[in-house]
């Protein structure tokens, strides 16, 4: 397989597996719409909250799984080639992937809010910056039970780790940190409602009862 030829496989790869929606199709399995329920989102935190944590979590993992297929496809396609390719193409993969998930064409180009599927894409091709992330989140969900605050953290943790491990190296590399920093901007983007509920201390917590 040609450069060229890997790198339109790897973001058409990315892109359709990102674009499946687990969440949504979990619900469907259930009977029931999950955009008409919870937060209306497709992503695993509203489908733990919407169909329990025996299918939540699972939907957590197979969003996982989807942003990191594409990047390990896109190394294996590119085996022989250059490392600053390899990585460069795997950087993109898993940024199609985090499109996918974002703006799926199977629901109109609605989808969920890619933290499952940017920690899958982390695992392939930064696992310090995804610990970095899920640091932050820990750090902001643990004290205050919001998954959204957490998430915000996390989005913001990645590239900074991102950065501090490229200027401890001297070595920057300005692919990867722009894709951490994009996606930072899409994750607030997508939780901008939430941020909004956080203002107004309407959010909900995590383990907190209905009213």
């Amino acid at each position: 397989m040609t450069t060229t030829t890997a790198l339109i496989a790897s973001i058409a790869c990315g892109y359709l597996s990102g674009s499946v929606p687990f969440g949504y199709l979990a619900g469907k399995l259930k009977g029931l719409d999950i955009r008409q329920h919870g937060s209306g989102n497709i992503g695993a935190t509203n489908a733990i909250r919407v169909l329990g944590k025996g299918i939540g979590i699972p939907v957590f993992i197979l969003d996982m799984l989807k942003g990191w297929l594409p990047v390990w496809l896109a190394a294996a396609w590119l085996e022989g080639t250059s490392v600053e390719m390899i990585s460069t193409v795997k950087v993109i993969a898993g940024f199609a992937a985090v499109l996918g998930h974002m703006f799926t064409f199977w629901l109109s180009f609605k989808g969920g809010k890619g933290i499952a599927t940017t920690a899958g894409v982390l695992l392939g091709i930064a696992p310090l910056a995804m610990l970095g992330g899920l640091a932050a989140f820990l750090l902001f969900f643990l004290p205050t039970r919001y998954v959204s605050l957490g998430s915000l953290a996390a989005a913001v943790g990645v590239p900074a780790t991102m950065a501090a491990q490229m200027a401890r190296a001297g070595r920057w590399d300005f692919v990867m940190l722009s894709f951490g920093l994009v996606v930072m901007v899409l994750v607030f983007v997508r939780h901008r409602t939430n941020i909004q509920r956080l203002l107004a201390g309407t959010e909900s917590r995590v383990g907190a009862k209905k009213s």
